[in-house]
């Protein structure tokens, strides 16, 4: 029996993902001011109903959760969860974080923090920097993440469905034809979205791992690192797709995080801790209470470089875990089979928003202590490099080798095993929903996803590598309010049954 041919969705996908890498490789500039052009245009004229989206999507999260659907468990009525609830929210963790953690930490609230001390007093614009940072890594990130997970575990083991978008549609609304288009269609945006996003964060870890490798050893040129530490990356990624995912995978994922809570901890003991904790439970009290208004903010009549600074961040952000959903969706349901709706939801999103707090309170605070209390050194570095901000920090503080090289592996870890599984997700909607796709289909991804980071790396601006992966996820701002209608629909029908 010959080779089974590829299926239409998987050729034209890779069409697509290729078509993308060579047109970045050969014209990064052009492309990011593309992506920048028609993104810019996409938030003047629907960037309330971005934001009103990500606060509709946490309104549900918090309904289901206390409603009667709550206890509707994820798959056969009477089954258990395949993980402990300590390892499933380890789990959780290293999913949907990574390299962002390491990359923003102090960069992002030192970032608005510059931003906002024009039109205030600077604890003031200290206090509302770390607001907006945490409103942007909170709870509406992994309510995103969250219901779009819920969907496609509710219908992969409740209704006997494939971890696919499309499964929603073609249970809720029949498989006629156009349904079956659409469906088709939700799947191929699904892996344009996912390869774009995950080629994103692998020009992040180049940054910031060549960033810090020219520091260890003394390199002023940090180009100079780009392609031998792209070309380690690329290796590293490839091997393992040529093998099954297994625990090998989970375990350098593990670690990885492991280094940054350990790295977070350090920092908070050897730093300012009053000072730090004094922020932290401040700023977690005030996100508390204005969580929810703030969801509902679209800095429409402020002046235009507020509007900008909204625009490059926060909406920029509810589009970047729109352009992640498909994937973190996926892997969080793979986990979460036997857990209720309730559970699901309440584990996904508040425990990584907790962690989130804690890491850009000891982050970002050390950020404001150097800029209120000394010297401002920190703010300097970040207004001239994003990059090196992280490792700017660290060598305040003793063994900043050791530090620095903790940093550097763990971003280095947390790159490698996100593109590993992105590659089988992938290779997985690609085929079809085929939870074990060939090597080779996984190899070819792999490669996909090198070509796609080399286009983000030469592009070279975080801002347009952050404007291309928004461009990538604007279809999913209409893709998932139809994905929730079809879970409402399929529950209603169900509890009639």
């Amino acid at each position: 029996m010959g080779a089974k041919s590829p299926s239409p969705l998987l050729v034209i996908a890779l069409l697509i993902s290729a078509g993308i890498a060579i047109w970045g490789i050969a014209d990064p500039q052009g492309l990011g001011e593309l992506a920048a052009s028609a993104v810019a245009t996409q938030f003047d004229s629907r960037g309330w109903f971005i934001m009103l989206e990500a606060s509709g999507l946490l309104f549900i999260a918090i309904y289901l959760a206390l409603s009667r659907y709550g206890d509707v468990r994820l798959g056969p009525d009477g089954c258990e969860p395949e993980f402990s609830t300590p390892a499933w929210i380890a789990m959780l963790f290293a999913a949907g974080m990574g390299v962002g953690l390491l990359f923003y930490g102090a960069a992002e609230p030192l970032t608005h923090f510059e931003e906002l001390r024009q039109f205030t007093d600077d604890p003031q614009a200290a206090g509302y920097a770390l607001f907006v940072t945490y409103v942007n890594w909170g709870f509406h990130a992994w309510a995103i993440y969250g219901v779009v997970g819920l969907i496609i575990a509710y219908f992969a083991f409740r209704r006997g469905r494939t971890l696919l978008l499309s499964a929603p549609l073609l249970e809720a609304l029949g498989e006629a034809r156009w349904t079956k288009a659409l469906a088709w269609l939700f799947d191929l945006l699904s892996i344009v979205a996912i390869a774009v996003g995950l080629a994103g964060s692998l020009a992040m870890g180049v940054f910031q791992v060549q960033t810090g490798l020219a520091g260890l050893i003394g390199i002023t040129d940090t180009d100079l690192l780009t392609i031998p530490v792209f070309a380690a990356m690329c290796i590293a990624f490839v091997i393992p797709l040529r093998k099954e995912l297994g625990d090998g995978m989970a375990k350098l994922s593990n670690a990885a995080m492991l280094i940054a809570v350990g790295l977070m901890v350090y920092l908070l003991v050897l730093g300012p801790t009053s000072y730090l904790m004094n922020g932290i439970v401040s700023g977690f009290g005030r996100y508390l209470f204005e969580v929810l208004p703030a969801g509902f903010a679209t800095a429409g009549f402020f002046e235009q470089g507020l509007v900008d600074w909204f625009q490059g961040w926060t909406l920029n952000y509810m589009i970047w875990w729109l352009a992640w959903s498909p994937f973190v969706g996926i892997f969080i349901a793979r986990i979460s089979r036997g857990r209720t709706i309730r559970e699901f939801l309440v584990g996904v999103i508040v425990a990584p928003t907790l962690f989130s707090i804690l890491w850009f309170g000891v982050f970002g605070g050390l950020g404001f202590f150097d800029a209120l209390r000394q010297e401002g050194a920190l703010s300097a570095v970040n207004s001239a490099n994003l990059d090196a901000t992280t490792f700017a920090l660290l060598e305040k503080f003793p063994l900043d080798g050791v530090t620095r090289t903790a940093t550097i592996i763990a971003a280095f870890l947390f790159v490698v095993t996100s593109v590993v599984s992105a590659g089988f997700t992938l290779a997985m909607i690609g085929t079809g929903g085929d939870e074990n796709p060939t090597p080779r289909i996984r190899t070819i991804w792999g490669g996909i996803l090198g070509a796609l980071g080399l286009a983000m790396v030469l592009v070279g601006d975080i801002s347009l590598v952050r404007s291309i992966i928004a461009l990538s996820a604007i279809a999913f701002v209409f893709i998932v309010p139809v994905l929730a209608v079809c879970l409402f629909k399929t529950l209603k029908r169900e509890e009639h049954k």
